[in-house]
């Protein structure tokens, strides 16, 4: 026993004796045991890792969502808001319009009001009688509605295609048929329609695509893609602003317009567009070497011709008179005429031209402008009789004085005056228009075309403040006759435009109640109320005109005089702005001596 024992010992003494443990790691060694003795902490600490792994997830899904490129493709269909497989979209140069044509036999038609408007104003849609017209210089064209088959001056040619369709109350063109007559370039694209319209040539600033480049809907890069760029592409260039940053806005060759990221394309450099060969129509016009020296002799009755020998004779360097002899007097392009032999002879022979003026004023209450200018058999019908009348005559001219025209109606008086001056040209014959002074309420009469088809365009300087007005004022102050001048030439070649002074005055009476009445006088007739009432006229300098005032029991009077002085002044800017001449309403209103003024700048 005493041997185990002291084996035992022997056994204890030989083991490594350990450190004194100390109360932190006593405290270690309980956690540890506790952690050993409570599962349930283990699923908690992956919940708070897989919590915080997902949260990164969704976080970095947040910041790709927010600064990765969308990959959304649009609708391109939508995009060019296309209805059925026929319609086409239409981009005319740089823009993208609502209308819509048709795609037909893989060929592009264009709604006729859609070439007016965009493409060639000087297409004509008659819609009454269904012809679509279009007027040369010397030749109207003539298309009829579903045949390959057209006229020109009467002669029929034909397309290997349907040139005009109708839908219903619609009619659309084919735009091969308008390129013959039109200067322009197009290119078509199937699925979606589209069909990319160029008219305007020469440098363009275009982009290219550094690298395959995303064209976007909008400047963004979460807007749907429309189309994509290839390296290289160069691409037009619309817009660079500061509003759309780091995009430039452009149109692809592939006719799509939309933004490009800056990074991803150059810097802006041009390219040219080639302009196609085409040979614009010239629309030739008789042209006078000399200053013309115009005025117009009303007359309203057969027996008034006779009264031309007297109304020549108190003249002095009349180049041309224009009596009011035809009158449309019917919706069918039907007119009276008092035209007479005997008047233009004595004209001739005293080296006087007539230029015949036909108006629409003495039946206004039973004719309609747009029923006659509308239709193309009564449009033809009037251009026949007034070239009929012309030739039977011997007439150096017409003059058109339609100053009933309204917007309704412009469309269609323009086509007439493009119809008529077709056969003046052929014939020999000056065709004038009579137009009011330049206003946003008559800019519908068109004198950007009159400058065109025309020999002449006449300004009606006069009636600045009409006999109808319910305040008195000048007939003609000289600022607006200057600005008449200015805003016709801003559409007119000067060597066409004739300015008309009057040769008349209005004498107002406004009563006690602000009532408003006139009373129109010639110059010797004005003379005549001065004298006869004892009222010394007074020079006025804004209206450059005599002016006139005196009150009459409870009534005030007063007349802006025209008379040598301010038909001078007027005279003035005939010189000035170089005019093809100066035109005078009406003779017999005149004073002798106004003719000796006119002389010293009409010769």
């Amino acid at each position: 026993m005493i041997r185990e024992d002291n084996d035992e010992r022997e056994e204890q003494e030989e083991r490594p004796k350990r450190p004194p443990r100390n109360r932190k790691s006593r405290r270690k060694r309980f956690k540890r045991r506790r952690r050993r003795r409570n599962p349930q902490f283990l699923p908690v600490l992956i919940a708070v890792a897989l919590i915080v792994l997902i949260g990164g997830i969704l976080v970095g899904k947040i910041l790709y969502d927010k600064y990765s490129p969308s990959k959304e493709l649009a609708d391109t269909t939508e995009y060019f808001q296309l209805t059925d497989d026929q319609e086409i979209a239409i981009l005319y140069n740089n823009a993208l319009l609502e209308d819509k044509g048709r795609l037909i036999d893989n060929r592009v038609y264009l709604d006729v009001e859609t070439v007016y408007q965009y493409v060639n104003p000087r297409f004509y849609w008659d819609a009454t009688e269904n012809l679509y017209l279009y007027a040369l210089p010397t030749e109207l064209v003539s298309v009829g509605v579903g045949s390959n088959e057209y006229t020109v001056s009467k002669a029929k040619q034909s397309e290997d295609y349907i040139i005009l369709r109708a839908d219903g109350e619609r009619a659309f063109v084919a735009l091969d048929f308008v390129n013959k007559y039109t200067n322009f370039t197009y290119e078509y694209w199937e699925d979606p329609n589209h069909v990319h319209i160029v008219s305007e040539f020469g440098n363009k600033d275009v982009v290219t695509a550094q690298k395959k480049t995303q064209v976007r809907y909008q400047a963004g890069i979460k807007s749907p893609i429309l189309t994509t760029a290839d390296k290289g592409t160069t691409m037009y260039v619309l817009e660079e602003s500061e509003d759309i940053g780091e995009w430039t806005k452009v149109l692809t060759k592939d006719g799509y317009i939309g933004y490009v990221r800056n990074k991803q394309i150059s810097s802006v450099t041009q390219e040219t567009v080639t302009e196609p060969e085409f040979s614009e129509p010239v629309y030739s016009n008789i042209s006078k070497d000399y200053t013309i020296n115009l005025s117009w002799h009303q007359v309203t009755n057969q027996d008034a011709n006779e009264n031309i020998y007297r109304v020549l004779a108190d003249t002095k360097g009349l180049t041309t008179i224009s009596p009011t002899w035809f009158f449309l007097s019917d919706n069918d392009g039907g007119i009276e005429s008092l035209a007479s032999q005997e008047y233009v002879n004595h004209c001739h022979q005293n080296g006087v031209e007539v230029w015949g003026l036909v108006e629409d004023i003495r039946h206004k209450d039973t004719i309609k402008d747009l029923e006659i200018f509308s239709r193309t058999s009564s449009r033809q019908k009037l251009v026949s009789n007034l070239i009929a009348q012309a030739i039977q005559y011997d007439l150096d001219g017409i003059n058109l004085d339609m100053e009933f025209i309204n917007e309704e109606s412009a469309r269609a008086y323009i086509e007439f005056v493009r119809e008529l001056s077709i056969m003046c040209r052929l014939n020999g014959i000056v065709l004038s228009i009579d137009n009011y002074v330049p206003a946003a309420h008559n800019l519908f009469y068109n004198r950007k075309e009159q400058g065109i088809v025309a020999d002449y365009v006449i300004i009606m300087g006069y009636d600045e403040t009409p006999a109808n007005s319910d305040v008195a004022g000048s007939v003609a102050s000289l600022g607006f006759v200057e600005k008449g001048i200015q805003d016709t030439l801003t559409e007119v070649p000067k060597e066409k435009v004739i300015n008309a002074m009057p040769f008349y005055t209005r004498f107002w009476k406004t009563n006690g109640d602000g009532e408003v009445s006139q009373e129109t006088l010639g110059m010797n007739s004005a003379d005549a109320k001065a004298v006869n009432n004892e009222v010394e006229p007074v020079w006025d300098e804004t209206t450059q005109q005599y002016y006139l005032e005196l009150e009459y029991e409870g009534s005030i009077y007063q007349m802006w005089m025209e008379e040598e002085r301010s038909i001078e002044e007027k005279l003035k800017l005939i010189k000035q702005y170089e005019l093809a001449g100066v035109a005078s309403w009406k003779l017999g209103l005149e004073r002798a001596g106004i003719w000796d003024i006119i002389l010293k700048y009409v010769n």
